[in-house]
């Protein structure tokens, strides 16, 4: 039987409250169920204090750190009873996480640090001083968000003037990013303006408006890979992306995968990524 919207808003919410709750005393392993979770555990922790790291920690398509991931356990599919057995004080998940891996968790004593927020930047500095709370490393995470907004300034002080590119982020599986999206967070910090946001009036990831689609005027299509006619190949056969111009003229910009759906304060690196892409003129 399905469990009610409400009951499950009700259930993250208290965990949240968990999540928040002093944490304890004595050292700290910890076990990270998704690969967000990796990214910021290991900008903050001590190796000592990492038990181990996603099922998907290792692979350079999902994780931005999948080379650094490589020296440290996973934890196989994510079940409850294989994080366990890594014997952790502390499990760091998201609000997408099974619910009962949780209970679970929590059954067993080991504290449950939730991270439900992600579509900004500002999400991002939150989620890593919620974490550096919980190891003790409140000085690595005000350095990290330090060095992070001077990069922003940067990018921010290169891109002063300059006119958005109209953009989409099209997929193959019928869904579009509209407003309040990483893809939303993206370019308002890369010199673009997202047209399912601003013209389709999109929010979230939204079903394709198909016909709507093709009256924008969209200069380039957002896609994940690097090179450019294989991440186009899927589109020019599909509808209604193969009758826009951009797709049939080739006029795409590439995100690496990791990085085109990355929740934590690696972003930066595609904030910059994209703007090299749309704005050359502004880049010696």
């Amino acid at each position: 039987m399905r469990t009610p919207l409400r009951l499950l808003a009700v259930f993250w919410f208290l965990c949240s409250l968990l999540g928040a709750a002093e944490p304890a005393a004595g050292p700290v392993r910890v076990v990270s169920q998704t690969v967000g979770s990796d990214e910021l555990l290991l900008a903050l922790a001590e190796p000592a204090q990492i038990a181990a790291l996603s099922h998907l920690s290792r692979k350079p398509e999902f994780s931005v750190v999948a080379q650094e991931a490589e020296k440290y356990p996973r934890i196989g599919l994510g079940d409850a009873e294989t994080m366990l057995k890594f014997t952790p004080t502390l499990v760091l998940v998201a609000d997408y996480s099974r619910a009962e891996w949780v209970t679970q968790l929590q059954r067993a004593g080991v504290r449950v640090l939730v991270f439900d927020r992600y579509k900004t930047l500002e999400d991002c500095y939150a989620n890593l001083r919620l974490l550096a709370r919980e190891l003790g490393a409140e000085a690595r995470a005000e350095a990290v968000i330090a060095a992070c907004e001077a990069r922003v300034t940067a990018l921010r002080a290169k891109l002063a003037g300059v006119r958005p590119v109209r953009v989409i982020a099209p997929s193959t599986y019928g869904m579009i990013p509209g407003d309040e999206t990483t893809f939303a967070d993206l370019c308002a910090h890369a010199g673009a303006e997202n047209l399912a946001a601003t013209l389709g009036h999109l929010h979230g990831h939204a079903a394709v408006p198909s016909e709507q689609m093709l009256s924008w005027p969209v200069e380039a299509v957002v896609l994940m890979g690097s090179e450019r006619e294989t991440a186009l190949a899927p589109y020019r056969g599909l509808v209604p992306y193969k009758f826009m111009a951009a797709v049939r003229e080739g006029r795409a910009v590439l995100i690496a995968a990791s990085l085109m759906s990355c929740v934590t304060h690696y972003r930066i690196d595609a904030y910059e990524q994209l703007a090299r892409q749309l704005h050359p003129e502004v880049f010696p």
